[in-house]
């Protein structure tokens, strides 16, 4: 019988000509599984209700179309209700827009670099909030003019918690006494040395605009979420959402959304990070899929199971190709969807705007992702949050590579050699549907225990 081998996807993210040594990218656009740009227009009701089921689906079976990735990602990600009308989030999207610019103007008082097109990767300011003229941050902020920097205004400089937005040079720069404004300042050269390393292989970010873009939805976030702040990471995150979504704000917003699911594994105290609690449960896992596994892992010193922090903190961002990551990424968010998201993300004021007919319904299954269904079967009258998709995900990758990590792992250097091997080889369906079938024995096994 005739199958269709599919389209590349490649050219929607094209990679730099000098850079040879990219993953190779497995996922191509199907038709019939692929969500397509007809399928996603015509799941939507003449006033815009979108039948999501039929949507997670697709997803679930071939991905999305990268032309429609960001509006698809908007619902997954739950900015949008798919019960919402097309007026309805557009109302939505515009008053983002504007609480966007908001905080970005309010972090320009502070710093005018911010939405200046450019970004600093030097320090401006030591942790007792004393400046930093530092030669390299005075030619980032301003290669033609000379520098930007918050300067004095009437005498008075640093003034209600703000800067003036005067342009002078660095030596104008006043001392901070703020601790919010002093640690916000402190991690701003930090995220342009991640911008610079971030999908550099990508076209896209040969451009100065979208790295100051990028650097500037990271600060903004910083300075909002007082809590985590920023974390090495997020840069890996943050950066499709760019690409995807050519608006700024509806980027931020996508962002913003994406860690609410993940923030808890960025939140540090000084004796831990918060991914280690996704470290155990993956520890849990193995011990109760793999036993002998997990055994091995122990007597070598990894029972902590440090050695896969970063797929779990960057949802496997360097082990896939830039395409591929993305493929993944949309078919975790359509097993994982709980049509509840939107309402449980927005503020209790915006769940008084919505309409009468959408609250105190009982959640359709139908309208939930494969492996949601399965936690509410199993797992709803359990109090605890089910487990992330993303940490099967993980144990399924370890439970593919038991054998040779049992054979040839003799130190915690092989266990990393062994799952380095990985990258740019594995694929990101087979590894979905291996973490969805380690979930059911898991529960299975969990269970009877």
């Amino acid at each position: 019988m005739w199958r269709d081998a599919g389209t590349p996807a490649d050219s929607f993210y094209q990679v730099r000509p000098e850079c040879t040594d990219v993953p190779k990218t497995r996922f191509k656009i199907k038709a019939g599984k692929t969500l397509s740009v007809r399928k996603w227009q015509a799941a939507f009701t003449p006033e815009g209700y979108l039948d999501i089921g039929k949507t997670l689906s697709r997803i679930q079976r071939g991905g999305v179309h990268p032309s429609i990735r960001g509006e698809v990602w908007d619902f997954l990600l739950g900015c949008y209700d798919p019960k919402s009308t097309f007026e309805e989030r557009e109302q939505i999207r515009q008053h983002r827009r504007v609480q966007y610019l908001r905080w970005k103007e309010e972090c320009r008082q502070l710093f005018p670099v911010i939405g200046s097109g450019r970004f600093i990767t030097a320090p401006v300011i030591t942790e007792d909030g004393q400046p930093i003229q530092d030669p390299l941050v005075l030619l980032e902020t301003n290669p033609d003019k000379g520098p930007v920097f918050p300067s004095q205004e009437n005498s008075r400089g640093y003034d209600n918690g703000k800067f003036s937005s005067n342009t002078n040079a660095a030596s104008n720069l006043e001392p901070v006494k703020d601790k919010k404004v002093i640690q916000w300042m402190l991690t701003l050269h930090q995220i342009g040395l991640d911008v610079v390393r971030t999908d550099r292989t990508l076209v896209f970010y040969e451009k100065q605009d979208n790295l100051s873009k990028l650097w500037d939805i990271l600060a903004v976030y910083a300075w909002i979420d007082t809590d985590v702040g920023y974390c090495q990471g997020m840069s890996d995150l943050c950066s499709p959402m760019i690409i995807l979504l050519e608006d700024e704000a509806d980027a931020f917003w996508c962002f913003e959304r994406l860690m609410r699911r993940l923030r808890g594994n960025f939140r540090c105290t000084d004796t831990s990070v918060g991914v280690e609690t996704q470290l155990s449960n993956l520890a849990a896992i193995t011990q109760v899929i793999d036993p002998k596994l997990h055994q091995h892992l122990e007597t070598l010193g990894g029972g902590d199971y440090l050695f896969a922090f970063r797929m779990l903190m960057v949802l496997f961002r360097r082990e896939f190709s830039f395409c591929d990551s993305l493929y993944l990424w949309e078919m975790m968010w359509a097993l994982e969807y709980d049509p509840d998201l939107f309402s449980l993300y927005e503020e209790p004021e915006g769940a008084n705007e919505r309409a009468e007919g959408s609250r105190g319904k009982p959640k359709s299954i139908r309208q939930c992702g494969k492996y949601e269904r399965e936690n509410m079967k199993n797992g709803a009258k359990n109090s605890e949050a089910p487990l992330p998709i993303s940490v099967f995900l993980v144990a399924s990758v370890l439970k593919d590579k038991s054998s040779k990590l049992l054979q040839e792992a003799r130190g915690l250097d092989d266990v990393v050699k062994i799952l380095n091997d990985i990258t740019g080889n594995l694929d990101a369906k087979k590894a979905c549907t291996g973490a969805m079938k380690l979930h059911k024995k898991y529960l299975k096994k969990a269970k009877k225990t």
